[in-house]
């Protein structure tokens, strides 16, 4: 029996205004050619000169997965034939990458799990070409993006742990703000390295590459045909090519070209880039602009504020809605009421509208308005959702709706059991029901008639004891 090795290199575009050597635009377009300079074209004479904001994400990266970090930036030259790199070489970096010797935990159904990173390096991306039956297209917009890369060590065992780790890595990049990372648009990409052992075996298996997978269904199919097929030559007593395999649409994966090793990109320092150096202020800076991130949140819900794993999952899944979610309880509101409000009224309401929550009228001091007024039973939960709802329909405060309409709950005893006896004067077979037959279903039928009766003012915990009370009284009293 064997057991599956991977590792995997990340490609993550990195969100800047400008490329990475170059002052061209760093945005995404559909028109080809328009987004190039001198620097990305190669052309005679060219000095490349590293974007500032490129270094600083790489950076923040490299230390939210605790990685360790350079005393200078310092870019490599890797000469290897790059039909898509009018230079013929690469900008990289191997003698000292951004990051090196980190990790990122990961949720593995319901598991936590640590991928070991052995290094994160910062790049220009190549241009992109696109193949016809006689000839190539080559678009040079792509050429020169800040690309951070991500290598793990081969410390990944299965198709599930991969995913999981591409899935939470992509909510790093997120949750820093350092890239979009969009798979469509090829601004997060992965190669998939796979070999397979058996327990005994003290080596690793020969490694195969999957090249440029850029949606995570793919990775998961690659690996999974991987291992079938490299379990099947095994088994027969054939040897596994090292090489470079791409994955079809079939889910199939097809050789491409034979593996080459690193000693073959032969590495030296860019002569162009003069090393920059890099202070203890300066690191200090960047660690404190690095936020939680959503494991961190989503341990922190369940350990400290007693959440269940759903809530924290649902809270910690965007950093905008635990942001939103975070700075209402920054104003004193109740966990729990917060909780509700939060993943039942505001999130449905912006998956409605198809808005983002930072496009939500209803700001997070407005929502804590709200949530206090239920919890001193001004109003009822119920009654507070559909103010929050009006609010958002009319574009004002609903703080300032609950005191026009005068929409407080009703919570003194009398009053409610003068509505709870006027509601069963005028239905008197509901109450012949209950005296008569015992039928409590009548309980639900009078709670709707005291709330329709009071505008929903009626305080429903208090009013169903009442009216307990009182169908109990009417019926001793025949």
């Amino acid at each position: 029996m064997y057991k599956a090795v991977i590792g995997l290199e990340v490609h993550c575009e990195l969100e800047t205004k400008s490329k990475n050597f170059s002052a061209s635009p760093n945005e995404f377009t559909e028109t080809p050619n328009i987004n190039v300079s001198t620097v990305d074209l190669g052309l005679p004479g060219i000095l490349p000169i590293p974007n500032k904001e490129a270094v600083r994400k790489a950076l923040k990266t490299a230390m939210a997965l605790h990685c360790t970090n350079p005393d200078e930036v310092l870019f490599d030259r890797k000469n290897y034939f790059y039909p898509d790199l009018p230079k013929g070489y690469q900008i990289t970096q191997v003698t000292k990458p951004m990051g090196r010797n980190g990790y990122l935990d990961i949720m593995v159904n319901g598991h936590k799990k640590r991928v070991f990173i052995h290094q994160l390096h910062l790049e220009e991306d190549t241009a992109s070409l696109e193949h016809f039956s006689n000839y190539s297209l080559i678009d040079y917009n792509r050429s020169g993006i800040p690309l951070i890369e991500i290598v793990t060590e081969p410390c990944i065992e299965s198709a599930d742990e991969a995913v999981a780790f591409l899935e939470d890595l992509r909510d790093v990049f997120l949750f820093l703000g350092v890239s979009e990372a969009k798979s469509n648009y090829g601004q997060m990409r992965c190669d998939v390295n796979i070999s397979l052992m058996k327990d005994t075996d003290t080596e690793l298996g020969t490694k195969v590459e999957m090249k440029n997978i850029n949606a995570f269904t793919s990775v998961r199919d690659a690996i999974e045909y991987e291992i079938k097929r490299q379990t099947e030559l095994l088994e027969k007593g054939e040897k596994v090519v090292q090489e470079t395999r791409r994955i079809a649409e079939d889910g199939k994966t097809y050789a491409m070209r034979e593996k080459v090793d690193a000693v073959d990109y032969k590495y030296f320092v860019e002569p162009n880039i003069p090393p920059v150096p890099l202070t203890k202020e300066y690191y200090e800076e960047l660690r404190s602009s690095i936020p939680e991130l959503k494991l961190e949140r989503y341990e922190k819900y369940i350990n400290q504020y007693g959440l269940s794993e759903y809530d924290a999952g649902v809270l910690s899944s965007k950093k905008d809605i635990s942001d939103y979610f975070e700075e209402v309880l920054s104003y004193g509101s109740d966990i729990s009421l917060t909780v509700n409000f939060v993943t039942s009224a505001i999130l449905s309401t912006i998956k409605k509208l198809e808005i983002s929550i930072h496009e939500l009228f209803i700001t997070p001091k407005m929502l804590s308005g709200v949530i206090e007024k239920v919890k001193n039973k001004d109003i009822s939960l119920d009654h507070g959702k559909k103010i929050l709802y009006q609010a958002i329909e009319k574009e004002t405060d609903p703080n300032e709706l609950i005191s026009k309409q005068n929409l407080h709950q009703i919570n003194d005893k009398e009053q409610l059991l003068t509505l709870i006896c006027e509601v069963m004067d005028e239905n008197e077979e509901q109450v012949r029901q209950y005296v008569e037959e015992g039928n409590t279903y009548v309980y639900n039928f009078f709670i709707g008639k005291v709330m329709q009766k009071s505008n929903r003012q009626a305080n429903p915990n208090m009013s169903l004891e009442i009216i307990k009370e009182e169908l109990e009284r009417r019926k001793n009293n025949g």
